[in-house]
């Protein structure tokens, strides 16, 4: 799959264990070294911060985009390639969204994992067929797969639409899955709750 834009959805937080911010970092500098622009929620603190900062150090373009409600210099980050201001967070997945070819979920809590489940739902529902991915590093979102098997196994979610959703243990992996992402989607599923 040909992309050039992906969209990080992470913590404002580091988290407790340090590796989470090395490991962001480490995915900045590989989507700068790729041709890879990231957008994101604009932020300079946490997660989102460590991987926009490392993208920018390697040469590679950041593009935020926030609420305005958002203070600059104390959560928004001011040295973007682009900072884009939105009037509410719903404007700002929407946006995000449209721009990127694909979505990306490092560790995080309750806004990663709302924009988590508004993006794989538009896939479900074919409004987009981008790729969706978490990244399972160090096992942090293993009780959530271990739910979403759960899904599947008690008939809420179909199989097709529980393998759109692409997870990755390590760096390389992640990438390789998203060149090579083929979507799941059943066609005539989508032709019987679309007109």
């Amino acid at each position: 799959m040909k992309y050039k834009n992906i969209a990080l959805y992470c913590g404002s937080s580091t988290g407790n264990n340090p590796a989470y911010a090395e490991e962001a970092s480490k995915f900045g500098s590989m989507c700068a070294e790729r041709g890879i622009t990231i957008y994101y929620g604009g932020g300079s603190i946490g997660l989102m911060g460590a991987a926009a900062q490392a993208s920018l150090d390697k040469g590679g373009n950041v593009v935020g985009v926030a609420p305005k409600f958002f203070k600059e210099g104390e959560v928004l980050a001011n040295n973007l390639t682009e900072m884009i201001i939105v009037e509410s967070m719903s404007q700002r997945k929407q946006l995000l969204e449209e721009k990127s070819d694909a979505f990306v979920v490092f560790p995080g809590g309750y806004g990663t994992m709302d924009e988590l489940f508004e993006m794989i739902t538009d896939a479900q529902l074919g409004l987009h067929n981008k790729p969706v991915a978490i990244y399972n590093y160090l096992g942090f979102y293993d009780f959530l797969l271990k739910q979403l098997d759960r899904f599947l196994e008690e008939g809420f979610l179909r199989p097709f639409h529980h393998s759109l959703l692409i997870t990755a243990t390590n760096l390389d992996e992640l990438f390789n899955k998203l060149d090579n992402y083929v979507n799941t989607n059943d066609i005539s599923w989508l032709e019987k709750i679309k007109h």
